[in-house]
């Protein structure tokens, strides 16, 4: 039997049905009481999976406990033997990344371990518009003519079957260090170190390519230390300093932050408030950013070092993140943050042409292609639509005879395989990903057939379990409650992501007393309950019916989203990140001075 909607809200102001999220009661007593935590805080806990021994090892993840040995990953052996016989025969060794920011810090991984080694590394990241996704033979070819023998692939490489051949005949060897889905057959390299590799089964496919490639590099560092490589002149390298690019790369590709990905997260982000990496410092600094957190790399400082690879210079990602010369880290910061304006503007034209071709859509997913979009933010169109029409989005850009696409994800739908599908059957010249995104490239002449592929394999699945638009609220709180103190408590269940999302509240019967809009179609909101001041702010609410909702001055709402800690000239205050709002048409039966969190 469904259980009732959450404060009775079955359409909100942006179309969901809000639901509490499940959990076990005696276990949440269990862990408030063990823990001596507040009942909502220890309900969040159980929320997300956490039981009474496993909560230690989750509010407090160690690295220590939680990493494995390498050689846990099929081929991680045969990587490393090949890379040591790289160095110690002195030959010239490639990095060959993708271009996002997994891309770019595992690159900049490798390319610090080098540095440390004595060893430059040659950087190849291919360009976007005219080489697309991956390694090509073209590109292989040329480091080929460089004298390069030794090309590792990170973050791509797994599908490459054609250009990995043609590495081989032109007497290089690869290793590729990935995380993609990969196919039956494996491309030919010497290792392919992939924890989503058909036949793995060491259990940590849930890496993203950064955290691959960090094990990669802790495994080449005890190889090296076993035989005798370091010394005084050369000191072995602290790779618990880079950890901050680990963490960087792991929360800006979306996967899940559990396990090993956490311990690498909740690590790294101590690291980072160091600011020992003096390019992700300046970085910051352009960005206006103070405090260092899971938040600011995602929303932050990821899209500025994704918009080099977008519609840049793919490289400027990881020469930042690798570099040690301060008047070239605060260029590379100016360079991206400049791109990044230009791609919000893009972004910003391209999503409005692209609503306007769905709007009148009845199918399993949105499907739109347009020579007018640059491909480097097709990505970012794709992710707002699937949230505007929660269904599975993707974007072609079109140009001659050929269109780039990319495609986002909702619930349990597999992207990543349906693309894989398309490509096994004939429809797509490359493609690939994960169950949440997708990027691929595909003939003008097969859109259609691609499209009515992907409408049958999709409706399909959603057939058999239709996406009902749903929020998940994982507690009522009161204004009055809402306390510096109580969210700190919260912020112990972080860093927050994928797989580990933020407690998301309720306030229940908010009367608007003012709203604005601010900055780029965000809505920022005074409301009061039971004589409490509630500050909060939507972002990019205008886009949807949350924004003229929240204009509405003096209406009575319910408020769901995310409380956070603002300080300002000393001062703490509580910040309702808004997410969505539903109408208070009759006043709940609750006291709202009641309800207390800490309880």
């Amino acid at each position: 039997m469904t259980e009732p909607a959450f404060l009775n809200v079955e359409t909100s102001c942006t179309g969901r049905r809000w639901e509490a999220r499940p959990y076990d009661e005696r276990m949440a007593e269990a862990l408030a009481q063990r823990l001596n935590l507040p009942d909502l805080v220890a309900r969040s806990l159980n929320a997300r999976g956490i039981d009474v021994d496993d909560a230690e090892d989750f509010l407090n993840p160690k690295l220590r406990s939680l990493m494995p040995d390498p050689n846990i990953l099929k081929d991680m052996d045969k990587a490393v033997s090949r890379f040591v016989r790289a160095l110690s025969l002195n030959e010239r060794i490639a990095v060959f990344g993708d271009y996002d920011v997994d891309g770019a810090t595992s690159a900049a991984l490798l390319l610090r371990l080098g540095r440390a080694m004595g060893v430059p590394f040659r950087l190849y990241i291919p360009d976007r518009l005219t080489e697309g996704y991956g390694p090509n033979a073209h590109a292989l070819q040329k480091l080929a003519q460089e004298g390069v023998k030794l090309v590792v692939c990170v973050d791509c490489g797994t599908t490459a079957h054609d250009a990995l051949a043609a590495a081989r005949k032109s007497g290089m060897d690869v290793l590729v260090l990935d995380h993609h889905v990969s196919e039956p057959t494996l491309p030919l390299s010497e290792a392919t170190v992939n924890p989503n590799r058909i036949d793995e089964t060491s259990g940590y496919n849930y890496l993203a390519a950064v955290g691959v490639t960090y094990l990669f590099i802790v495994a080449v560092n005890r190889a090296l230390r076993a035989m005798g490589f370091y010394n005084t002149v050369r000191p072995e390298p602290d790779l618990m300093a880079w950890l901050d690019l680990v963490a960087l790369g792991t929360v800006c590709d979306v996967v899940p932050l559990r396990g090993l990905n956490r311990a690498f997260v909740a690590q790294g982000l101590k690291i980072a408030t160091r600011r020992k990496n003096i390019g992700l410092d300046a970085l910051a600094k352009t960005a206006g950013v103070d405090t260092l957190n899971a938040y600011a790399f995602g929303f932050m400082l990821g899209p500025r070092i994704n918009a080099g690879g977008r519609i840049g210079q793919t490289d400027l990602g990881a020469r930042l993140l690798s570099t040690e010369d301060p008047s070239e880290a605060i260029s590379l910061a100016h360079q991206l943050n400049v791109l990044n304006d230009e791609r919000r503007a893009l972004e910003a034209d391209a999503l409005q042409q692209a609503e306007l071709m769905i709007e009148t859509e009845n199918a399993p997913l949105a499907f739109v292609a347009s020579e007018n979009w640059h491909p480097g933010i097709i990505g970012i169109v794709a992710s707002r639509l699937k949230d505007k029409c929660c269904h599975p989005a993707l974007v072609v850009s079109l140009e001659g005879d050929v269109g780039k696409g990319s495609g986002r994800s909702i619930g349990s739908i597999d992207l990543g395989a349906a693309i894989l599908a398309a490509r096994q059957a004939g429809l797509l010249i490359n493609g690939g990903g994960h169950k949440m995104a997708a990027g691929f490239t595909v003939a003008r002449d097969k859109i259609e057939a691609l499209r009515l592929f992907l409408i049958e394999r999709i409706g399909k699945q959603l057939a058999a379990e239709p996406l009902i638009p749903r929020l998940s609220v994982d507690g009522l709180v009161s204004g009055a409650t809402l306390q510096p103190d109580f969210v700190r408590l919260l912020e112990k269940i972080g860093p927050f992501g994928t797989g580990n999302t933020e407690p998301r509240l309720a306030l229940a019967d908010c009367k608007i007393v003012r709203a604005d809009v601010v900055g780029e179609k965000h809505v920022s909101i005074l409301a009061m309950q039971a004589g409490t001041r509630i500050r909060g702010i939507a972002f990019r609410a205008m886009d949807s019916r949350l924004g003229p909702a929240l204009l509405n001055i003096g209406a009575r709402v319910h408020l769901a989203g995310h409380a956070r800690i603002n300080t300002w000239q000393g001062a703490e205050h509580i910040q309702m990140h808004i997410n969505d709002a539903a109408p208070s048409i009759n006043p709940l039966a609750i006291n709202p001075l009641a309800i207390n969190p800490l309880d």
